[in-house]
């Protein structure tokens, strides 16, 4: 399954499946990590005309990635491959939205972050801002 699934991702599949398996890391998708992808997929430009149908696909995706020993690698791998390098920050900034959604980001949460950090080849001050930027927008009162 996962082949097929390599050569039919969209740009909008690779960031959708990074928001799943950054809510999906610490084993516990809270109901404000959902909200917040949901969200992402109504309101942003870059979603505008992607099929809801495969938040489903996408999910499994993950899951399925999840539960193999390397599976991680093989999303990062399967992301290198259908994700246009514009997009990187992109994907980092809305999964680190994903991640402070509920206000607190976990150590799994971190790890994979920084895992995305080094695969995507961000740049340090970058990811620091765009983390940043996360952190006000989530902060409770």
């Amino acid at each position: 399954m996962t082949q097929d699934i390599a050569h039919v991702m969209t740009p909008q599949d690779c960031l959708l499946a990074l928001m799943i398996a950054v809510s999906a890391s610490d084993e516990n998708i809270l109901t404000a990590e959902l909200m917040k992808i949901q969200s992402t997929l109504n309101h942003l430009p870059i979603f505008a005309k992607y099929d809801m149908d495969r938040l489903n696909v996408m999910s499994q995706l993950v899951f399925d990635l999840f539960e193999q020993e390397d599976g991680l690698d093989a999303l990062f791998g399967l992301v290198k491959d259908n994700l246009p390098e514009r997009f990187f920050e992109t994907a980092y900034a809305l999964c680190c939205d994903v991640a402070a959604a509920d206000g607190v980001i976990r150590e799994p949460e971190l790890r994979l972050l920084e895992e995305m950090r080094y695969t995507l080849n961000l740049d340090r001050l970058h990811a620091a801002a765009i983390e940043r930027g996360a952190r006000a927008r989530h902060i409770s009162g």
